[in-house]
Formats: C-alpha cells, sequence, structure tokens
C-alpha cells in the first residue's frame, strides 16, 4: 500500500499555464482525505509554491482553496532536495546547502558573462535588478509572493545569516550556458542542472531523492510504501528510492523509461490520473 506520494510541481502538478487544475486539485485532496502523505517536491523556494496549494497554509486563504487546502499537505521538499520542511512544526528537518564560499566564488568566476542572477535563500527566491525581479513576477503571477528584488546579490550572500539553498543563473545572451558550463566545471562540490534558459546549481549531497528518503526514514516509511510523479531530469533520483515510479506523459524519455507507468501529460490532468489508477485504484474516472 502507498502511503507517502512525492509530486514535482512544473511540468507535473502544473499545466503549460502554470496552472493547477481543478481536476488535479481534486485528486490531490482525495489522496490526503484518505490518509495518503502528499509530499510537493519541487526545484521552487517554499514561497513559490503555486498559489492554489499554499493557500491556506502558507498563507490567508478565505476562498474555497483555502478551505480545502487546510489537511492537504505538511511536509514539503524544496530547492531541489535542498530543504526538507515540517510546515506544521515550522522546522527544516533536513538541509544540503550551497556554501557561501562556493556561491560567492561562481559569481566572481561568472562576472564577465551575461547572466542574470537569483538565488534561493531563507525560503524565499532573490532575483538581481528590477528588470529580472519584474520577469520573476511575470514568471510565477500569483505564485512569486516569495520574490524579492536586491541590488546586488554578491554583497546580500556576504552579508546574510542564511545559507544559498540555490544559486540561478539565467543566460541573457547567445554563448552565455557554453561560457557558464566552463565555469562551472571547476566546481566539485555542487550539482547544476540546465534548462533552455538557465541553470539551477545546488550542493551535490542535495536532490529530491536524498532528500524523499531522509523524510521517508524520519516517518518510518519504507521505499515499497513511496511513489512519486515527475517529468524531468531532476526527478530521476525520486525514482531510485520510490516504490511505485509515474512519468508524466510529457516527460522525457529516460524517465518515462525507467517508470512503472507513464500517465496523461501535464494539460490532461497525468497527476489525477496517477493517483486515481495507481495510488489509490478503484476510485475516479480510472477505475
Amino acid at each position: 500500500m502507498i502511503k507517502l506520494l512525492a509530486v514535482d510541481m512544473d511540468g507535473t502538478c502544473l499545466n503549460k499555464k502554470s496552472e493547477v487544475t481543478d481536476r488535479t486539485m481534486e485528486a490531490l485532496r482525495l489522496g490526503a482525505g484518505r490518509g495518503l502523505i502528499i509530499v510537493p517536491t519541487t526545484g521552487r523556494n517554499l514561497y513559490c509554491l503555486p498559489h492554489r496549494l499554499s493557500e491556506g497554509i502558507l498563507r490567508k486563504g478565505d476562498g474555497e482553496d483555502g478551505e480545502k487546502n487546510r489537511d492537504l499537505y505538511r511536509y514539503v521538499i524544496t530547492s531541489n532536495g535542498g530543504r526538507v520542511l515540517d510546515l506544521k512544526k515550522k522546522k527544516t528537518l533536513y538541509r544540503a546547502m550551497l556554501p557561501k564560499v562556493t556561491a560567492l566564488n561562481i559569481l566572481k568566476d561568472s562576472r564577465d558573462i551575461p547572466l542574470g542572477i537569483a538565488s534561493h535563500m531563507n525560503n524565499r527566491y532573490l532575483i538581481q535588478g528590477h528588470v529580472f525581479a519584474w520577469m520573476g513576477r511575470r514568471i510565477y503571477g500569483r505564485d512569486a509572493i516569495g520574490v524579492c528584488c536586491v541590488k546586488d546579490m554578491a554583497s546580500v550572500i556576504r552579508k546574510s545569516r542564511h545559507e544559498v539553498e540555490e544559486l540561478q543563473l539565467y543566460f541573457a545572451a547567445p554563448g552565455a550556458r557554453k561560457k557558464t558550463k566552463r565555469v562551472l566545471r571547476g566546481y566539485s562540490e555542487i550539482s547544476a542542472a540546465y534548462s533552455g534558459i538557465y541553470v539551477e546549481i545546488f550542493s551535490k549531497n542535495a536532490s529530491k531523492g536524498r532528500a524523499l528518503a531522509m523524510l521517508a526514514q524520519g516517518l518510518n516509511i519504507k521505499k515499497e510504501e513511496i511513489a512519486c510523479i515527475g517529468d524531468s531530469e531532476n526527478d530521476l533520483s525520486m525514482f531510485d528510492v520510490s516504490g511505485l515510479k509515474i512519468a508524466m506523459g510529457n516527460s522525457i524519455q529516460v524517465l518515462k523509461e525507467k517508470a512503472d507507468h507513464v500517465v496523461r501529460t501535464n494539460d490532461q490532468d497525468g497527476v489525477a490520473q496517477a493517483i486515481e489508477q495507481y495510488i489509490l485504484p478503484g476510485v475516479g474516472e480510472w477505475q
């Protein structure tokens, strides 16, 4: 029997419009109502979780979502496994931070490359410069309560008492990606996950899979009692520690090859299908 479901956000729970649909919300609430431990597992920081999932939990929710969300989830894995949080106790259960000196050296070594700079610190999303901050708010929309604009990222990191959960470098000109890769090859203490427009940089000790395993161990949940759903390269490590592995229809090919099941895409409520057909079989339209 599956006791815990680790579910990715972007490309999985969220459709191409960065929305969590009513159908997906209904399935997640169904699972939680039947005792399934729902764990949002994301590369985002805590205060950039999708607003439909955070209302009534991270922020006041006077509307329908806020009322229905109160018991939806307690634990969250953020920043690609950099943090595991217990929201009920307001406590960090596990952390794997990027050393400050490493973050500062990366910024120094890449200062001549045209890049947008962002970081996750203290569960918030910091963006250097007003232009990129504006873009961040446009991208995250109502999810952007944790977006903060800073003038100089290196100075903020150097002076802050908080650790760096993740560093992000956005490629602002042709050739920036290639030059950034060349810089990062010199840092054996990091992991780097690339997309077409930016790279996420985090501790080599951080991964969704390691964070999920640590949480499951603390909850005394066995591997065969864990299910995960994802779509991207940073979800592969979850597959290694889960008994039931589900890939979205829009997943990268290697994830589909390693999955026990491939469901519909994020634009076709694949998460709802996964919960109703494979995790809680016998309910919903996929029974």
